[in-house]
């Protein structure tokens, strides 16, 4: 069945553009609850949102599809996806969503959905959902109407989840961190958590408006992060992105430490202490070659997926592993979540940092990256990937490679575009196999 709606990560677009009106909002909200109403007990949901301007227009259309067909709504504001996945599972809700286009800007709006046991939606489920969108949906008789509350609560049971995933003979006192939260949903509870661990919190990215989340703050946007580190002499930066699943640091020199470095040193540090399942770490085809040797030399193997941190999960749960993630910074810790989430992977790296003594300039670096390009072709149509004469600047690409390096060629999810990355262990050849495949596939799709 062809996707109309769900993308790699729920349903994203341009609000008041679809699929992200009111009305699809609303039917979203009445085919999730039908498909999600199992039993004779009072179903219930969990929405949350991130800040921008169109999450109360989307909340209110969502709550209206969802009492609609007789399912409670428990409303909890501003708050991480990785909260809404906790507080589906604890508080035994049904369904789980979150109003949020993580890193995108606030024009944009999107869904996540999860299920009761607190994870994204199977694709069996989506595609249920695609089914029934469009669909009338079986109203709830007139006493059946579901009803709608907020609750209070919730911050302070996501933050004191997110302690409670630090190592509890450890402590932050002392140590000056600076938090962008991209102005965005974690701009109360990561600033929170860290101070109640401790530290001396220098804030920024914490006065969203509606408009000015991920905007020139962020994980996306780590340049005023990198500035404000060094300026106030801080001991590390943390950037979390617009939903703060998201996690990308800045040491004490103000250089960017991405995703697959974080996950070197939690993956390693895990192994050391025994609490690494499943013999490695799951990354996906993006993350760099020199992470996939850095683990080699510590004994561990590198799982790849396709793009995306919902098949690094699946890859997870198949394979029993407890670490995973993406280069871009989401980082998924089995023990502590069923998503990805900033501030507990971050507080992981805190306790890497109190514990070794060291500068994070000095514990954070733990790989040289070999040289990665990656470049987007846009087209207009067609299947360029077919033509003969791609696939023959793919052949001669990799022969180039010569097998010390990787190629990776993809069309992407929700645009007109192919990906092409290449990396190795010289920078020239790199860039040359990345150009003659763009040019083949411009060529092919001209």
């Amino acid at each position: 069945m062809t996707r109309k709606y769900f993308g790699t990560d729920g349903i994203r677009g341009r609000t008041n553009t679809a699929p992200m009106t009111p009305d699809i909002a609303m039917k979203v909200g009445m085919a999730a609850g039908a498909h999600f109403r199992r039993g004779a007990h009072r179903h219930r949901v969990v929405i949350g949102k991130d800040t921008r301007l169109s999450g109360y227009m989307m909340e209110s259309a969502m709550v209206a599809g969802f009492t609609a067909v007789g399912m409670d709504v428990v409303m909890v504001g501003p708050m991480p996806t990785p909260a809404i996945a906790m507080l589906t599972r604890e508080m035994r809700a049904d369904l789980g969503v979150m109003i949020s286009a993580s890193h995108n800007p606030f024009a944009d709006n999107g869904i996540k959905l999860f299920g009761p046991d607190g994870y994204k939606l199977s694709d069996e489920d989506e595609l249920a959902l695609e089914a029934l969108i469009d669909t009338p949906a079986p109203l709830a008789a007139s006493g059946d109407i579901g009803r709608a509350r907020r609750i209070e609560d919730a911050r302070g049971r996501y933050i004191h989840a997110a302690k409670n995933s630090f190592p509890q003979h450890l402590r932050l006192d002392g140590l000056k961190i600076v938090v962008d939260c991209a102005n965005g949903a974690a701009y109360s509870v990561a600033p929170a958590a860290l101070w109640e661990l401790g530290a001396e919190v220098v804030s920024i990215g914490v006065t969203p408006n509606g408009t000015n989340i991920n905007d020139g703050v962020g994980s996306t946007a780590p340049a005023t992060l990198q500035e404000t580190v060094v300026a106030s002499g801080a001991a590390i930066g943390i950037a979390l992105d617009g939903d703060a699943d998201r996690l990308i640091v800045v040491d004490d020199e103000g250089r960017v430490v991405d995703g697959d470095q974080l996950m070197a040193l939690i993956g390693s540090r895990w192994a050391r202490s025994g609490q690494l399942r499943g013999g490695g770490v799951v990354a996906t085809v993006m993350s760099n070659l020199g992470l996939e040797r850095f683990f080699a030399g510590e004994g561990l193997s590198l799982v790849r997926t396709k793009v995306g941190d919902r098949y690094v999960l699946e890859a997870m749960r198949e394979g029993g592993y407890n670490v995973g993630g993406e280069q871009s910074g989401h980082i998924i810790l089995a023990d502590h979540g069923t998503t990805g989430d900033g501030l507990v992977a971050a507080l992981q790296v805190l306790a890497a940092l109190v514990e070794s003594g060291k500068p994070a300039s000095a514990l954070l670096h733990l790989f040289d990256p070999v040289p990665q390009l990656l470049k987007n072709v846009r087209f207009a149509g067609g299947k360029p990937l077919e033509a003969d004469s791609v696939k023959a600047a793919i052949t001669a690409g990799e022969r180039a490679l010569n097998g010390s390096g990787r190629l990776v060629i993809r069309p992407s999810g929700t645009e007109p575009v192919i990906r092409v990355m290449a990396e190795g262990d010289d920078a020239a050849t790199v860039e040359a196999v990345v150009d003659s495949i763009c040019d083949a596939v411009k060529a092919a799709a001209a």
